[in-house]
């Protein structure tokens, strides 16, 4: 070997050591990056001893699909999860103190003293402001959950936004991509940053991924709705600002409907909600859209059913049987007719109300029409012991009645049990959320530390890589340095 030969291969062999060194601190700047892929650096022999040919970038694309899985499953439940959370705390509050079922068996209980001692016109007092305090609660609960429907929308909206955004960001880095690997270069910060973006994208919805040639990427959502394809496809939504629950009047011609929420399309495609406590929503959104659309409407029905089960039970019946039914205690915008048996009277509960001629706070309100009666007088004696409107009443909350099925909270119950049940169905849902959201937790963080141990960066590796490195360089050195010694003998002994 000659001395020029000797010293190209030292003069490579330096040069190879600084892009290595370079690769490996860069790769230990980035140690605790989660978006960042391991680079090493793929050297080739050659004539003049081995040379760097590239930055290979680790990377695991099957990991990589299961993550992104796992992430939108996870994302989507745990939106699920918070939302059922806050709807309790709005609706029952804490540890269920504000709920219907406990304020209506306040009422029942109020009922009762009265009807023990019907003279009293405190307990026929404080009868009514049980009564009061419940038809607020559902009024209340009415007013909670349609500004919850407003928040969600609002949040979609937001959501919708942001996703639009990152699928041109996407574009931005899978053209750089593209462009890097027709050219040649370096590509591996435009991949992360790709493999970064879709990360975030996976929160909000659920996306596959196909790889055509040049590294040019292809998504979907897991229903084959196209996101991307040479250019991002638009997703729309049209947000609303308000949401109602309807106001019945017992006239179809002066009804309201309740607001329906407006859809999310993906490329003109209708992007489907959740169902279920272990949601099938896959990213915030499709939560999201559960929540507003699904869960929300069902606590709504299940509160109206609730009104229209107080307005049964309370009802006043025309002792002579000529007159029809009238709301009593709690009546409503329909008055003087009763809703309709078995049917939900969408935005009931946002509209009931003590009956003002019972209520003392009221224009001619007195609380002893509650035992004597406001439309139909059943005490026609005037007899102050009087009570047997009031111990129909306290039996009509345990008496079975019909519900809408569609509310979830069952078919036949008592109002009592039917509010009982209300918050059963809550209750189950969020533990099924709970436990959902745990085991998807798990399933991503596996996924998650599974693929950064196959494509992330390995301190111990590195420091180790290092060290050689330093080694290498120094024989590098040492190596120069003697084929300069010899050039100096030789050019000495020419001389």
């Amino acid at each position: 070997m000659s001395l020029t030969t000797a010293l190209s291969i030292a003069q490579t062999a330096l040069f190879n050591t600084s892009r290595q060194t370079s690769v490996v601190s860069s790769n230990i700047s980035n140690a605790n990056n989660e978006d960042y892929g391991r680079r090493s650096a793929i050297t080739s022999t050659g004539g003049n001893g081995a040379r760097i040919v590239t930055i290979q970038r680790a990377a695991n694309d099957a990991l990589f699909r299961q993550n992104l899985a796992a992430l939108s499953s996870y994302q989507g439940q745990s939106t699920l999860l918070d939302g059922l959370n806050q709807l309790d705390l709005s609706i029952n509050g804490s540890d269920d103190s504000t709920s219907p079922a406990t304020l209506l068996g306040q009422l029942q209980q109020a009922v009762n003293l009265y009807s023990a001692t019907p003279s009293n016109g405190s307990l026929a007092a404080s009868a009514i402001d049980s009564a009061t305090q419940m038809a607020q609660s559902l009024n209340d609960g009415t007013k909670a959950i349609q500004d919850f429907r407003a928040q969600m929308d609002s949040q979609i909206s937001a959501a919708v936004d942001k996703l639009n955004n990152l699928l041109e960001n996407f574009d931005q880095a899978n053209q750089a991509v593209v462009s890097g690997t027709r050219s040649g270069s370096d590509v591996s910060d435009a991949l992360d940053q790709r493999d970064s973006i879709l990360k975030q994208i996976a929160q909000y919805i659920p996306v596959s991924t196909m790889t055509r040639g040049d590294n040019d990427m292809v998504l979907t959502t897991t229903d084959g709705t196209t996101l991307y394809e040479t250019v991002p496809r638009t997703i729309a939504f049209n947000p609303q600002a308000v949401y109602t629950a309807g106001i019945p009047t017992g006239s179809a011609a002066t009804t309201v409907a309740p607001t329906v929420g407006n859809s999310i399309t993906i490329d003109g495609v209708p992007l489907q909600p959740g169902s279920g406590g272990n949601t099938t929503a896959s990213g915030s959104i499709a939560a999201m859209l559960q929540l507003r659309d699904g869960v929300a409407t069902t606590m709504q029905s299940q509160l109206d059913e609730i009104s229209r089960g107080l307005i049964d039970s309370f009802k006043e019946t025309d002792p002579s049987g000529v007159g029809q039914p009238v709301p009593g205690l709690f009546t409503w915008d329909g008055a003087p007719s009763m809703p309709t048996d078995g049917t939900v009277a969408a935005g009931l509960a946002g509209s009931i109300k003590v009956n003002p001629a019972m209520d003392p706070s009221q224009p001619g309100g007195d609380a002893t029409k509650l035992r004597d009666g406001a439309t139909y007088d059943a005490n026609v004696n005037g007899d102050a012991s009087y009570s047997d409107l009031l111990i129909k009443y306290g039996q009509n909350l345990e008496q079975p009645m019909d519900f809408d099925t569609s509310a979830g909270a069952g078919a036949k119950a008592s109002v009592l049990d039917y509010s009982t049940n209300a918050i059963s169905w809550l209750g189950n849902m969020r533990q099924g959320a709970s436990t959902a959201a745990d085991n998807k937790n798990a399933l991503a963080t596996k996924t998650q530390a599974a693929l950064s141990n196959a494509t992330g960066v390995n301190m111990d590796e590195e420091m180790s890589q290092l060290l050689d490195l330093e080694h290498a360089y120094q024989a590098s050195a040492q190596l120069m340095k003697t084929v300069n010694d010899m050039l100096n003998s030789l050019m000495a002994a020419v001389n």
